[in-house]
């Protein structure tokens, strides 16, 4: 496997143990990782959204992403880019996001 696939699949483990602490589903399950790029010089840009604008936890999680992601090894930069568009609903939401919330 090459390095940009480990790293990723590294990252996506870590962003996994991330929670929104108003619901009990990861932020990866809950649809509101939009995209992790990683290059070979360990340079990793995250695109990523709330579950709405105005979330009274978004420092904590943001904080969190950044603290989690920078501590993996091989991770020498990163950007985390928080977008509002395309907007998240809950059809982002993994089949075990779901599940998880009753919404099945």
């Amino acid at each position: 496997m090459n390095q940009f696939l480990e790293l990723e699949e590294r990252i996506l483990a870590v962003l996994k143990t991330v929670y929104d602490p108003e619901i009990p589903v990861d932020i990866f399950n809950l649809g509101l990782i939009y995209g992790v790029e990683c290059s070979e010089n360990g340079k990793v840009k995250i695109t990523m959204t709330l579950t709405a604008p105005n979330c009274p936890m978004a420092d904590f999680i943001l904080e969190e992403v950044k603290m989690k992601v920078a501590a993996v090894e091989g991770v020498t930069d990163l950007e985390v880019k928080l977008v509002f568009e395309p907007e998240w609903d809950r059809e982002m939401m993994s089949e075990e996001a779901k599940l998880e919330l009753g919404l099945l």
